[in-house]
């Protein structure tokens, strides 16, 4: 019988074969590593492939008012639009601005749910990249009381 750790050894480089050989999904390698690292809003939307971002009644986000612990606050991002590229969850005054980004096609409802890490009350934006090269955005202003990214 093999071990947890041979297990996931094997698995890594069965992975590592494919992803050589080209034969996994593009979705699985892409990585917006500039996009991760901005430290502004308008920074992280220009890394995702956006330009000027405009606020829509279309784009919804959800979450608390205010978050007892930073650490896992709980966030929903959603638009019925059609022709949605990327939603992207974007927490003004965290270190990284970019907390999660989603990929969408048109077999995909443009709706998620995560919990993001905030480390002081600040503005959490839901931003829609569309496919004509609109960027639409709604915003929520959610406090902190405990922050989570090591406050």
């Amino acid at each position: 019988m093999k071990t947890r750790r041979e297990m996931l050894a094997s698995s890594a480089k069965v992975a590592a074969l494919l992803a050589g050989a080209g034969l996994l999904p593009q979705a699985a390698l892409a990585w917006t590593q500039s996009a991760f690292e901005a430290r502004s809003v308008a920074d992280a939307i220009k890394a995702l492939g956006g330009g000027a971002p405009t606020e829509s009644g279309d784009v919804t986000i959800t979450g608390p008012d205010i978050a007892e612990n930073g650490a896992v606050v709980p966030v929903g991002v959603s638009t019925h639009l059609a022709g949605v590229k990327r939603m992207a969850v974007l927490v003004e005054k965290n270190p990284s601005t970019l907390a999660a980004v989603f990929d969408v096609s048109d077999a995909v409802d443009a709706s998620f749910n995560t919990r993001v890490k905030m480390g002081q009350s600040s503005n959490v934006l839901a931003v829609a990249l569309m496919a004509d090269g609109r960027v639409l955005y709604a915003q929520k202003e959610i406090k902190v009381t405990l922050g989570g990214c090591g406050g």
